[in-house]
C-alpha cells in the first residue's frame, strides 16, 4: 500500500506543494495514482525524496536534481557520474561546514566577551584582559578577530 501525498509531506518536513512541483518538473515521473487519481507514493519515491532534499539542501539547483535524476533513470552506465556528483556535494558541505564552524567559534567568543563586559559593567575591563585570561577556548577565535590567525580551529 502507498502513502498518501499528506503522511509523504510530513515525514519529509515538507509542503505537499513541493511534492506536486517535484512531479510537475519531472524529479518524480512514476508517483503512482489511485483509482480515485490520488497520489500513491511508494517506498521507493520516498527514498527519492529524501535525495532529492539532501541534494536541495547541498545546494542543488532543481535542474542539476533533475539531472542527476535522470541519471538514475538511465540506469548502471551513469554510476561513476552519480558517485562523482555526490562527491562534489560532500567536498562543499564540507567545505560549509568549516566555514560555518568558523562563524560559530566567534559567536561563542563574542557571546562570552559580552557576558564579561556586561558583568563587569564595562567593555574596557575585557578588552584589556591578557590573551591568559581569556578561556582557552575562546582564543582561537579572538587571534582570528584580531587578525593574527587566519582560522578559527573547533
Amino acid at each position: 500500500m502507498g502513502l498518501a501525498i499528506g503522511e509523504v509531506a510530513k515525514r519529509l518536513g515538507v509542503p505537499t506543494s513541493t511534492l506536486r512541483y517535484y512531479e510537475a518538473e519531472g524529479l518524480l515521473p512514476a508517483v503512482g495514482r489511485t483509482s480515485g487519481g490520488r497520489r500513491q507514493y511508494s517506498q521507493q519515491d520516498l527514498e527519492a525524496c529524501r535525495v532529492i532534499e539532501c541534494l536541495k539542501r547541498s545546494g542543488l539547483s532543481i535542474r542539476q536534481i533533475k539531472d542527476f535524476m535522470d541519471m538514475v533513470a538511465q540506469g548502471d552506465a551513469t554510476l561513476e557520474g552519480r558517485r562523482d556528483l555526490f562527491q562534489a556535494r560532500k567536498e562543499s558541505v564540507e567545505q560549509e561546514i568549516r566555514e560555518l564552524q568558523r562563524v560559530l567559534g566567534v559567536l561563542e567568543f563574542k557571546t562570552w566577551y559580552y557576558e564579561q563586559a556586561a558583568g563587569a559593567g564595562t567593555e574596557a575591563a575585557v578588552r584589556s584582559l591578557p590573551v591568559e585570561q581569556v578561556p582557552e577556548r575562546h582564543r582561537p577565535a579572538q587571534a582570528y578577530l584580531a587578525g593574527t590567525s587566519g582560522d578559527v580551529p573547533r
